[in-house]
């Protein structure tokens, strides 16, 4: 990282994971994939990768039968993300 840029959270579909889960707090893994648009495989693996960086919890509960996955920030998560959002208006001159 230099100067907050955050080169896990820089690829798209990860970008976009952190945008949502910072405005919604918490979303359900359903949600994430339909406000997102992306196979449930797909977005396994990017959100593997944040919580394996840290970036990411999941909690898990059993909901109507079925197994729910909620996915929100971290605190370091939120840090990393905000962090990345001002070294990106540095590079944009905002």
């Amino acid at each position: 990282m230099m100067n907050g840029f955050d080169h896990l959270i820089h690829a798209p579909n990860r970008l976009r994971i952190c945008a949502l889960l910072e405005a919604a707090g918490e979303a359900e893994f359903a949600v994430l994939q339909e406000q997102l648009d992306l196979s449930a495989s797909v977005l396994s693996k990017h959100t593997g990768t944040l919580i394996d960086a840290g970036y990411v919890e999941q909690r898990k509960a059993v909901r109507d039968t079925r197994q729910r996955v909620w996915l929100r920030l971290t605190p370091a998560g939120r840090r990393a993300y905000a962090g990345h959002l001002a070294a990106l208006r540095e590079i944009v001159g905002e």
